[in-house]
């Protein structure tokens, strides 16, 4: 059963530009990295820099230090029904940590297919009226509207 405290990763390039993956069992449900904590002690930013790997194949441990940044920010939304059977019976709701990671613009990005299905790099206004969760877009246009 999955935990539902979760981690999402706004994954973005110097230039503005923000990476958005297809999921895999939703077409055109577009967003950033997002994974729940295999944990209930698992710490935050070990997860997010786990998830990125694992959706993206890119490794936080080989990017410049603070390239991962906890954004202090969390958000608590239902679960989609749909979505619901990962979970104990009667959880409907996830508490959601928010990150951003910083990469270089050379990054190369490796799907899990079972996962994911495309990827694509877009304006981070763009990107955030694209993903399928407003809340991920609010993650997208709060990273981008701190001084």
């Amino acid at each position: 059963m999955k935990i539902p405290i979760s981690v999402l990763v706004v994954i973005y390039k110097s230039n503005g530009e923000v990476l958005l993956i297809e999921r895999a069992d939703k077409a055109n449900f577009w967003q950033s990295v997002t994974g729940s904590v295999d944990a209930v002690d698992e710490d935050l930013g070990v997860a997010a820099a786990r998830e990125v790997l694992e959706e993206t194949g890119i490794d936080v441990q080989s990017l410049p230090a603070n390239s991962l940044q906890d954004m202090h920010h969390q958000i608590e939304y239902e679960i989609y029904p749909q979505w619901r059977f990962r979970y104990a019976p009667g959880v409907t709701k996830n508490t959601e940590h928010w990150f951003s990671l910083l990469v270089p613009d050379t990054t190369q990005v490796r799907l899990a297919p079972r996962e994911h299905v495309a990827y694509q790099w877009l304006p981070f206004e763009e990107a955030a009226t694209k993903c399928f969760s407003p809340s991920n877009g609010a993650a997208i246009l709060q990273l981008f509207s701190a001084p």
